[in-house]
């Protein structure tokens, strides 16, 4: 039996707490490995987080669900740790763990007690480079993987919805397939294409860690140093060249009918571009957009005229994110009361939309938005583990710390104009794909 590790003790920080976020500190070690501190002496606790840049868009052709699959294969064991153990140590030592994948990187995180930093980086370090598999140990996570498809994607009309929509709206771009994968694909998976995605990827030189909490920069580095330093990178960590899409010369349309469905609604996505460092501004015109029209269930824009003017919706949204690798979607979703169809609710959604693109946001509104989001950034300045996320993601895709911290001050920068010529440049039914999602067998537009 593997030994259980109970690696040092160390008293990481002490003294006056600086403001949450104020205190970032950034480091690369001698193998290529990202650090990132965040301080918050507030509380003796720490949040650990691994982000590995390497996602589902990364996968090899045919291999769809691999980055996921290797996500769960990594609670096996190494040679110092045995299935399961890592995060047992991290329940006996009273803290949580958990990982994900997304399109365009996979984390692992723990939050613990402060002193327990350096045992957690002991584990994380240690799977790094030296994870060992059984055929029984793939066979087994395989079956898991299945179920987890079939009880949120295949059970779930909605899922199903959203996974036809990605693969309309990128034909040729990584993004069209999903994140845990085609079933057919993971059906075949096997312990050489997990072993050989995971030594392809997985390096310092591949990873960012992220330490939010009560730490000083200088103690999290040097057992940074300690833990990481020794693991040595790789030179098969490649530029992550993908397949980008064609130019949409053309609206694309589904209707998912499924007798499952109790609320039918319907989702408009159109390409939009991502954030790039050192260049943000049209992502945070995008984000202030995306909060006019569907970013309060009351008094956006979708929603007043909508639900409570025309009263055809039971709710109306949009939604962008922008912190994605390569050009990802803006979203507007809508339900329709009872007795209104589909296609009278999407004419109305359409006459919504092109009366903004005519007369602009309200100022009074777009003022409203810059104080929510303001406050919603204060707010945010009291989470350390959401702060070590949010940094994580946006170093995981390419953007940096400085991008990070300038992000709020663009954000406020936003004028009508910048939304404007956004929702111009974006709201193009001609580069949309348009999905229903309805019990009724046959209705279409």
């Amino acid at each position: 039996m593997p030994r259980r590790l109970f690696g040092p003790l160390c008293l990481l920080a002490l003294g006056a707490a600086p403001a949450l976020g104020d205190e970032v500190t950034s480091y690369t070690l001698d193998n290529g490995m990202q650090v990132v501190v965040i301080e918050d002496h507030r509380a003796p606790v720490v949040t650990q987080m691994v982000w590995y840049r390497i996602g589902s868009s990364d996968e090899p052709p045919g291999h769809s669900g691999i980055a996921h699959f290797l996500e769960h294969l990594m609670f096996q064991g190494t040679d110092d740790l045995a299935a399961g153990e890592l995060s047992a140590t991290v329940e006996e030592n009273g803290g949580t763990d958990n990982a994900f994948t997304s399109y365009d990187y996979t984390a692992y995180f723990q939050r613990v007690a402060a002193d327990r930093l350096g045992l957690m980086m002991q584990m994380e370090a240690d799977r790094m480079r030296d994870l060992q598999l059984t055929e029984d140990d793939v066979a087994t996570e395989r079956q898991v993987i299945l179920e987890e498809r079939s009880q949120r994607t295949d059970s779930d009309p909605g899922a199903l919805l959203n996974e036809q929509m990605s693969a309309a709206q990128f034909l040729n771009h990584p993004y069209g397939i999903p994140v845990i994968g085609w079933r057919h694909e993971v059906e075949k998976l096997s312990r050489k294409d997990a072993l050989d995605f995971y030594q392809a990827n997985y390096a310092p030189n591949n990873a960012i860690l992220v330490v939010a909490g009560d730490v000083q920069p200088e103690a999290v580095l040097a057992l940074a140093k300690e833990y990481y330093g020794p693991v040595a990178p790789s030179d098969r960590i490649v530029p992550r060249d993908r397949p980008q899409e064609p130019p949409q010369l053309a609206e694309r349309r589904l209707v998912l009918s499924d007798e499952r469905v109790s609320e039918p609604y319907l989702i408009r996505s159109y390409l939009a571009p991502e954030r790039n460092t050192g260049d943000q501004k049209e992502a945070a015109a995008l984000t202030i957009l995306a909060q006019l029209l569907g970013g309060d269930p009351i008094n956006s824009v979708l929603a007043k005229s909508l639900q409570f003017d025309r009263k055809i919706a039971v709710w109306a949204a949009a939604g962008y994110d922008g912190t994605t690798l390569d050009p990802d979607t803006f979203s507007l979703y809508a339900s329709p009361v009872p007795g209104t169809s589909l296609a009278d609710l999407e004419a109305a959604m359409d006459e919504v939309i092109a009366k903004f693109l005519k007369d602009g946001p309200d100022a009074e509104q777009l003022a409203r938005i810059k104080t929510q989001i303001r406050a919603s950034e204060i707010y945010a300045r009291d989470d350390s583990g959401g702060l070590a996320r949010s940094y994580g993601q946006a170093l995981a895709v390419g953007l940096t710390v400085k991008d990070v911290q300038d992000w709020p001050a663009i954000l406020q920068a936003v004028t009508a104009e910048d939304v404007m010529a956004a929702a111009a440049k974006v709201l193009n039914r001609d580069q949309a794909v348009t999905g229903w999602l309805t019990a009724k067998k046959g209705e279409a537009q």
